[in-house]
């Protein structure tokens, strides 16, 4: 009987992590295709984005689309094939305020870096986003639509978006080795090889090394509490605010 139950429960792991690897390359794809193309296109994208003579929806749009396609699209796609919701991936009320607290915590090396680096002279939620501050100077309801869909994508998107391939990368990969989170490894070095932080000067070293702390450390927060908020606020907040 025990026997028994311990091949049901190797097949049902087995099937989750079939599940996994198939959620992954629905990811994996979705965002390949967009990156792919900014890479190729990237002078003319980039050109048109900062063309003031266009209009600025136009100009966002485009830029919009793509960077949801890097960072969402996949989630998306794979939550609405398994329905599965939100809140199965720690977007929950439990232990709010204490992942908020602690990922607060794991952006201070990032912070320090950028303060020693003389690279702080403002903060503003997103404002290292190409049009923030041009949508923000922009009158109602322009402004406030343009600066919510920056929130939406570059902000609760591109943190989500960790979260699930953290989560897909833990269960295709479960029972390997229980003491490595394998999920915010990954997802640490993803964000550096995205982010172009590659380079052996002490710059690029040490930027690396706090973008892996941080990446790592709101993905073990989100393990440790259940709550996948830190994540959210750390994009929203800080990534791309100072």
């Amino acid at each position: 009987m025990h026997k028994q139950r311990q091949k049901e429960m190797k097949k049902e792991l087995s099937e989750e992590a079939k599940k996994a690897d198939k959620d992954l390359n629905i990811i994996l794809i979705s965002m390949a295709i967009p990156l792919i193309v900014f890479m190729v296109y990237r002078n003319p994208i980039m050109g048109f984005c900062n063309d003031l003579s266009v209009n600025i929806w136009l100009r966002f749009i485009p830029l919009m689309l793509i960077q949801f396609g890097i960072a969402g699209l996949g989630c998306v796609i794979i939550m609405l094939y398994r329905k599965e919701h939100f809140r199965d991936y720690g977007l929950v009320k439990t232990h709010f305020l204490q992942t908020a607290v602690m990922s607060a915590v794991v952006c201070i090396p990032a912070f320090v870096f950028m303060l020693i680096n003389n690279e702080i002279d403002s903060y503003l939620p997103l404002q290292g986003c190409l049009h923030t501050k041009e949508f923000l100077s922009r009158t109602f309801p322009v402004n406030a639509l343009g600066y919510a869909l920056t929130i939406l994508v570059w902000g609760f998107f591109e943190g989500f978006n960790y979260v699930v391939i953290s989560k897909k990368i833990n269960e295709r990969y479960q029972g390997v080795n229980t003491h490595i989170n394998y999920g915010a490894i990954v997802c640490g070095v993803i964000c550096i090889l995205i982010h172009g932080m590659i380079g052996f000067d002490l710059y690029t070293i040490f930027e690396a090394i706090t973008t892996f702390i941080l990446i790592y450390g709101m993905l073990m927060i989100k393990e440790k509490t259940g709550n996948a908020w830190g994540c959210i606020l750390i994009f929203i907040l800080f990534w791309n605010a100072i």
